[in-house]
């Protein structure tokens, strides 16, 4: 009898460890990593140079919301780039280390053809190291792959954890491993969430963010 209830709870914590491992289920992906202290000084909100920031951007009850049209000027005089309203997280930019973005991200019906969250910095010819994409109804690793389907209108909980010396990323919605990949080198990253016009977009593109949180391991 006594081997019996051994046999069992050994099977089942080999059960419980393969479902964490192959990203079965949700776990806490925060978990040996230490939290960094934010506040609003730490967010820069980067928009349309030619508006006012209420225009683009506002806070209220703990909610970032972020939005832009196709036709905005981009962030600066001097920018090539496409229409953003997105927030940079300052006085963590790093080069070496793990370090994970954690958010509750929210976007709403028609936004599409836009980037919510990037992890900046990489090797040339490309600008950043991780990009997550919205096209029509789901959420990308750029392009491709789909990582959430059925996305508009509904809260969810993302984590993006990027290993620099191993050169890797992780992709997380609601605690579920959702994509792994390499990332494109660089030497020196920061995150950045919002809004960033793509390709195809939405003459309106929206997205909110609550409680984001930064981490390091000094594992």
């Amino acid at each position: 009898m006594k081997f019996s209830i051994h046999f069992e709870l050994c099977v089942l914590f080999v059960h419980l460890m393969l479902h964490i491992t192959m990203g079965c289920g949700p776990i806490d992906t925060t978990l040996g990593f230490v939290s960094q202290p934010l506040n609003q000084s730490n967010f820069e909100i980067q928009k349309p140079y030619d508006v006012p920031l209420g225009q683009r951007y506002s806070f209220s009850k703990g909610v970032h919301r972020l939005w832009v049209i196709k036709t905005d000027k981009p962030h600066s005089l001097t920018s090539n780039t496409r229409a953003r309203s997105e927030i940079r997280i300052r006085g963590y930019d790093y080069s070496s280390g793990i370090w994970q973005f954690e958010a509750y991200g929210y976007v709403p019906c028609g936004t599409t053809g836009v980037c919510i969250m990037q992890v900046f910095g990489s090797d040339p010819p490309h600008a950043t190291t991780s990009m997550l994409r919205v096209y029509n109804t789901s959420l990308y690793y750029y392009r491709n792959p789909m990582i959430l389907s059925h996305l508009y209108n509904k809260w969810f909980r993302l984590n993006v954890i990027h290993d620099v010396e191993r050169n890797n990323i992780k992709v997380y919605i609601d605690g579920v491993l959702k994509h792994e990949v390499a990332g494109r080198g660089g030497r020196s990253h920061y995150f950045k969430c919002g809004v960033y016009t793509q390709d195809h977009p939405s003459f309106y593109m929206e997205s909110r963010w609550k409680d984001i949180r930064i981490f390091k391991s000094y594992a």
